[in-house]
């Protein structure tokens, strides 16, 4: 078996164990490439584990094209949640449409409003949900468990790709043909809301792209830093 294959057969099995003891149970789909992967295992091997995304308001066309694709290529449904319309007057009307360059308040201020609260609508009544996270992907992820108690919402996390490296998940994109978006063949590793994500040059770490004005070690928009304390490894 190789290695790729054993950490198939264990992410499978982190999405069964999540499915069987923590339904209900939602997959938090942002579309990038460890997302896609995700898409596909649970189409695969865990169809009933709901999927989910988070509409911005700021998303770059390519990653719209990418959610109709993955409506026609995949029968589990993809629900989106938006940012409550009030709240995105009311931040651009005090930080401006473009203020988050300003500084990294404001920053985090437009990312709790277009992603925060909608992630917390769409966790609300679910026991347990799953992200595409790699330890790889950042420093500010070195220190993640494939299943740890998310102490902020309330439910237990999972991270089936946890220690997939980032040539594992492009050879199981291609081996399966699985749809992606097409800014990662224009130097786009990592993708979010448009105006926060550039290209980056060869050497530069894989998330050098996003929030490139800000410190590295901070760089992370708020879904995933909190309180929870990491438990056993699946």
């Amino acid at each position: 078996m190789s290695a790729l294959q054993q950490k198939i057969e264990q992410a499978a099995a982190v999405l069964r164990q999540a499915a069987r003891e923590f339904a209900p149970v939602t997959f938090a789909n942002s579309l990038g490439a460890e997302d896609m992967v995700l898409t596909d295992l649970i189409a695969k091997h865990q169809p009933d584990i709901a999927m989910f995304s988070l509409d911005t308001g700021r998303l770059p066309q390519e990653t719209y094209d990418l959610m109709q694709a993955v409506r026609v290529r995949y029968r589990v449904p993809l629900q989106v949640y938006f940012p409550d319309a009030a709240q995105v007057e009311a931040l651009v009307a005090r930080i401006g449409v473009n203020g988050f360059y300003d500084s990294v308040d404001n920053r985090k201020a437009c990312c709790h409003v277009r992603k925060v609260e909608p992630l917390q609508r769409a966790l609300a009544g679910k026991k347990a949900w799953i992200t595409g996270m790699r330890r790889e992907q950042a420093v500010t992820r070195g220190s993640l468990e494939v299943s740890a108690f998310d102490a902020d919402h309330g439910l237990q996390k999972f991270n089936p790709l946890l220690d997939w490296t980032n040539a594992e998940v492009w050879e199981y994109i291609k081996a399966n043909d699985v749809p992606y978006n097409a800014l990662h063949d224009r130097f786009y590793p990592s993708i979010g809301c448009a105006p926060c994500t550039r290209a980056i040059t060869p050497g530069e770490d894989i998330r050098a792209g996003r929030w490139w004005w800000e410190d590295p070690q901070n760089k992370e928009c708020g879904l995933h830093v909190g309180k929870s304390m990491p438990l056993k490894r699946v």
